[in-house]
């Protein structure tokens, strides 16, 4: 499990506001759209930062967009491709609840949203067979 792992992991390599670029080892690279974790300890406390693959800029190096602040992140951290695009909870249980990009409760935080479903946040959109008024 830990060479898969290993073989999914890359270094950050510049820091610009909410870019991130990151650098993986030769022979992966993460597809567009995909999701990054980026985990670090600041202050104490355990920051978790999720970003989305959006360039290829060659030389085994993506670049992404950060979805929550990068304050104190630093050069040469670990960043773990996780295979997939960033999903949110769909279907009933989301009704009435705000939930921001990654699919996490802003309105209240200490109730997870417990849905069966997660769907992508970019997919194709309906076809007007399947939209109904």
């Amino acid at each position: 499990m830990a060479t898969a792992t290993a073989t999914r992991a890359g270094k950050i390599v510049q820091i610009i506001g909410p870019v991130v670029d990151v650098e993986f080892e030769a022979g992966h690279l993460p597809a567009i759209y995909n999701a990054i974790r980026i985990t670090m300890m600041q202050d104490g406390k355990p920051v978790d930062v999720v970003a989305e693959v959006e360039q290829h800029l060659g030389e085994n190096r993506v670049r992404a967009v950060a979805m929550k602040p990068t304050d104190g992140m630093q050069r040469g951290m670990e960043a773990v491709d996780l295979g997939e695009p960033i999903t949110v909870p769909v279907g009933p249980e989301t009704l009435g609840r705000v939930l921001n990009v990654l699919g996490e409760p802003v309105d209240f935080p200490d109730r997870p949203v417990q849905s069966k479903e997660r769907w992508p946040i970019h997919r194709p959109a309906p076809t007007l067979e399947d939209q109904s008024t």
